[in-house]
């Protein structure tokens, strides 16, 4: 177990200047939460090899180039773009464009994981899409929900500034050679959200927010569909996926648990709550105009009841 290498350094500076902390929470082997609200992320060996902080590279691999950038909206975002075949008589046709959202129950993980590259990179290839954006989110405990939900949207917006080549006031933005490549070959219209785990939670929650908003506040860009993969919606029951299935080192009784509770709003008693319940997200987006969306559950997963439901 180690903390990991993308925090190291920060959490070892906050320890030094603050000796007298009291461990307060804590989940086995991920995380530790100070008195001082400072946080340290661990991590299982068994999950060091899908940790390890891939770098970006301009230089073709396999047909893709990672690129990280500031939006300049608050958020980062690791994009993958697809290299550019020549040119040919007839131009090619505009691609669509992902948006994704990485998991770790809001608490743990980051875009730049081998974990994440490694599917993502050869995603993009295999799909022929014009970019796939996976946004950097910030971190419950330190950031509890809507901080997620919140940062997805403004990564929806920021499409919304490259696909139009201006900000939200009308003033004409400059952009980063990699995103010009993305805007030259996207089509806008067809961007679709996908997640794993907490992010197939925020893949419906941030096209919910969406929908609140009106289609014309993302116009040019449209959403066209959206992603879920093993989901990690979770009810306040113990239900028989729960109690049966298997754990692994990445999921047991309680990172489900102790997980979500870091991840809620302040004050939040129980889980039964419209983030992250099956039941309660859909009460609380009655009438919401929602994108199509493909959900693909896992037959053993602790929380295969609740993705089903």
């Amino acid at each position: 177990m180690a903390i990991l290498p993308h925090v190291a350094a920060t959490k070892e500076q906050q320890g030094a200047a603050n000796p007298a902390r009291v461990l307060v929470d804590s989940v086995t082997n991920w995380i530790r939460v100070y008195s001082d609200g400072s946080v340290n992320r661990l991590g299982p060996p068994e999950a060091a090899p899908f940790m390890v902080v891939v770098p970006p590279y301009d230089e073709p691999r396999d047909g893709v180039t990672v690129h990280d950038l500031a939006t300049g909206r608050g958020v980062d975002v690791r994009l993958y773009l697809t290299v550019e075949e020549p040119k040919t008589t007839s131009a090619r046709q505009r691609r669509p464009v992902l948006l994704h959202f990485h998991g770790g129950a809001f608490c743990v993980s980051h875009a730049a994981w081998s974990l994440y590259h490694h599917f993502y990179a050869r995603l993009a290839v295999e799909l022929d899409v014009a970019g796939i954006v996976s946004v950097v989110l910030p971190l419950a405990r330190e950031h509890r929900l809507p901080a997620t939900i919140a940062a997805g949207h403004v990564a929806l917006l920021w499409l919304r500034d490259v696909a139009s080549g201006s900000s939200s006031g009308g003033d004409s933005i400059a952009l980063d050679p990699a995103v010009e490549r993305l805007r030259g070959t996207a089509d806008f219209s067809r961007v679709f959200l996908i997640g794993d785990s907490a992010g197939g939670v925020l893949v419906h929650n941030v096209a919910a927010r969406a929908g609140e908003a009106g289609a014309k506040s993302l116009d040019p860009i449209r959403l066209a569909g959206g992603f879920l993969l093993h989901l990690g919606f979770i009810g306040p029951e113990k239900s028989r996926s729960k109690l049966e299935n298997p754990p692994t080192p990445f999921m047991t009784q309680e990172t489900v648990d102790k997980f979500v509770m870091l991840a809620l709003p302040a004050g939040a008693t129980s889980r039964d709550h419209p983030y992250t319940s099956p039941a309660e997200a859909v009460r609380a987006t009655v009438g919401a105009r929602l994108p199509p969306k493909l959900v693909m559950v896992v037959e053993e997963d602790l929380l295969r009841d609740a993705q089903v439901e």
